[in-house]
């Protein structure tokens, strides 16, 4: 893939909402978990996923797309928590057509909880955005249903994409790959940051934009987000870049049961009980 220089993709990220508006859905909540087998690193994540869908007789989707051999016969166990659910449809296309079909995003209709497996998002671009589809996970939210996902398919639920080049994912933005499903607003986020050294990759984009607000998951660490608020789910870090300095450095950790709001850019007291 010819690279295109970096400053020219940095003009290519236009804000894609209103520059004033941070955080997540009015109604819904976001659980966004950086990578790996969710029930070993992190068996809470699934706690509150089911529960706050309204338990496991609750209707759910899952979403295996940004995965790159999808076996619809053999699909991860890992990547869902099947065994504990009572009502799963899983939901794969990468036929843009068949997004936009009504018969295809039936399922989304009745559901509480919807979740994306992980991968690369290029796929969910490719096969989702701007369809039927992504505005029916949204009519989820809107009920106030639960949607999340793991690694890519987390990072997708956000306004802004980083590291989605189809053939290196060094390449920090890429053109035509630069647009999430924008559940979060104005906001951008990266996943594994502890694994390719990348906790100050945020820092150009949001120097150039600071509009955004960008955030970066370890592979241990979830966020969950209702409204305004997010709360870290751990052992692992978020770090946040606001494109101030902090110490040296132009980000800043968040560590378990840490909480942030959106609209003050700043942590907020725990939750009682956590």
């Amino acid at each position: 893939m010819k690279r295109i220089p970096f400053l020219l993709f940095l003009s290519l990220m236009t804000p894609i909402a209103d520059a004033q508006i941070h955080g997540g859905p009015r109604k819904g909540i976001l659980i966004i978990q950086g990578a790996g087998d969710i029930g070993r690193r992190l068996p809470r994540v699934w706690d509150d996923f089911i529960r706050l869908a309204g338990g496991p007789d609750a209707n759910f989707v899952f979403i295996p797309t940004a995965d790159n051999a999808v076996d619809l016969h053999n699909l991860p166990r890992e990547e869902f928590p099947f065994d504990r659910l009572k009502h799963v449809t899983v939901l794969h296309t990468r036929c843009r057509p068949e997004a936009d079909d009504e018969a295809f995003v039936a399922p989304l209709k009745n559901a509480a909880g919807v979740w994306f497996g992980s991968g690369r998002q290029f796929r969910l671009v490719d096969s989702y955005l701007h369809t039927r589809f992504q505005r029916e996970v949204r009519a989820v939210l809107d009920r106030g249903g639960v949607v999340g996902g793991t690694s890519a398919g987390g990072v997708i639920l956000a306004s802004h994409l980083v590291h989605s080049a189809i053939l290196d994912q060094k390449i920090l933005i890429a053109k035509g790959y630069e647009e999430g499903f924008g559940y979060l607003t104005n906001l951008v986020i990266d996943q594994r940051i502890e694994v390719r050294k990348g906790e100050g990759d945020m820092a150009p984009i949001i120097a150039s934009h600071p509009e955004l607000l960008g955030l970066g998951l370890e592979e241990s660490s979830a966020i969950l987000v209702r409204g305004n608020i997010l709360e870290v789910i751990g052992p692992g870090r978020v770090a946040i870049t606001d494109g101030k300095d902090h110490g040296g450095t132009r980000y800043y950790f968040l560590s378990a049961g840490d909480r942030f709001d959106f609209k003050t850019r700043s942590k907020v007291a725990a939750r009682p009980g956590r």
